[in-house]
């Protein structure tokens, strides 16, 4: 038997939001500051931080590597407003850190770093994270896309979690966009996600009965003092109480900000249909086993993975089932207003960040640092 919470602690009140808050969407990605004369990461974030202009900063905040950033949009109503914002971010960074000869990129890892270049933020919260992790705190950092959906209710909240953990190898592989790791190509789609799997509480979290469930659960490792704050469980998919939203963690960032928007239109989309329909097959959602499977098949093959189907007791082309996911989301897209930004995830989902690197590195004869060079001129740019 669980304990019950018969009265929720300050850090669990739902921030309430809108009658439609389903369709409003927020992202934040992981992004790379590179060095122009080599395409090195450059361990800078504080200097960073610290000279950005009031209307950057707004947007910016470090992260747990000295070579990375976070920019954040605000809440939208639609994903065109929210690519459109995240656009200009993305110009005025690169803009700003023109003045202090550095440059800004996007993708799971960087092609050619190793764990002895890292550099641990010292901000305090990232303090705490080496104090916990030790060592595993300076491994190679890894970037990615987290997608903010806005939910009405604690409750809705947990029923969305539960549901998208049966979406998320497939979101894994529509993003999977980090194929070279030391220099070499891993074999992955997606090297960040074993990565950052060096960290506890990851993954994809298990199914709980309700708010106060999750609540408790929760409450039991700060108690204990195992984490200072729910934002120390970095799971897959986790509620925001702080935020009103169900944040999906699982995806690589992204090259491009048109990427960026396919993703979270269809991170959108999903949320919507499983709140109204409820589509996911209930046995896959009552295999974790499964759940977990997919999620490696995922980032080892992307796009070019087979899916285990558990109604089917086979496996299917993830290509198939994201046909068959785009079909049930369409009318959800048309309601919201992310058709435009839904129609790209076929495009990604043909050549999709990792293939596309991979294709390039073949083009430039293995040579990275080029490669790292044609990611930081399309962070500004979607041709």
């Amino acid at each position: 038997m669980r304990a019950s919470v018969t009265r929720l602690p300050a850090w669990a009140a739902w921030r309430s939001t809108a009658p439609d808050a389903a369709a409003t969407v927020g992202a934040e990605e992981e992004v790379m500051l590179l060095d122009p004369r080599d395409f090195s990461l450059a361990q800078r974030a504080t200097e960073v931080i610290e000279s950005l202009s009031p209307q950057l900063a707004a947007h910016c905040s470090p992260e747990t590597h000295g070579s990375a950033l976070e920019l954040r949009t605000d809440p939208h109503s639609t994903v065109g407003d929210l690519a459109a914002q995240l656009a200009g971010v993305r110009r005025r960074l690169s803009r700003e850190l023109a003045s202090l000869g550095l440059v800004a990129g996007c993708a799971g890892t960087h092609p050619t770093t190793l764990w002895s270049d890292t550099v641990v933020s010292d901000s305090q919260r990232y303090r705490l994270i080496y104090e916990s992790m030790r060592e595993l705190a300076r491994r190679e950092p890894s970037f990615a896309l987290h997608v903010h959906v806005g939910v009405e209710s604690p409750e809705e909240a947990i029923v969305l979690c539960n549901r998208m953990r049966a979406h998320l190898p497939l979101l894994l592989a529509l993003s999977a966009n980090s194929p070279f790791w030391q220099g070499r190509d891993s074999g992955l789609c997606s090297s960040r996600t074993p990565l950052f799997q060096a960290f506890p509480r990851v993954g994809i979290p298990r199914a709980f009965a309700d708010y106060e469930h999750w609540v408790t659960t929760i409450e039991l490792l700060m108690r204990s003092g195992a984490i200072p704050e729910p934002t120390f469980l970095w799971w897959d998919v986790r509620p925001q109480p702080r935020f009103g939203t169900v944040e999906v963690r699982v995806m690589d960032a992204q090259t491009t900000v048109s990427d960026t928007a396919a993703l979270v239109a269809l991170v959108q989309a999903i949320a919507r249909l499983e709140l109204v329909e409820g589509y996911a097959s209930a046995t896959l959602l009552d295999a974790p086993e499964v759940l977990a499977e997919n999620r490696f098949l995922a980032a080892r093959d992307g796009m070019d993975a087979e899916l285990i189907e558990p109604d089917l007791e086979r496996r299917v082309p993830a290509r198939n089932q994201l046909e068959e996911l785009l079909e049930a989301c369409a009318p959800h897209a048309q309601e919201i207003g992310c058709e435009r930004e839904l129609a790209g995830v076929r495009g990604l989902a043909r050549v999709g960040g990792g293939a596309a690197q991979r294709a390039l590195a073949r083009e430039l004869d293995g040579d990275l640092p080029r490669l790292v060079e044609a990611l930081a001129n399309a962070f500004v740019s979607d041709d």
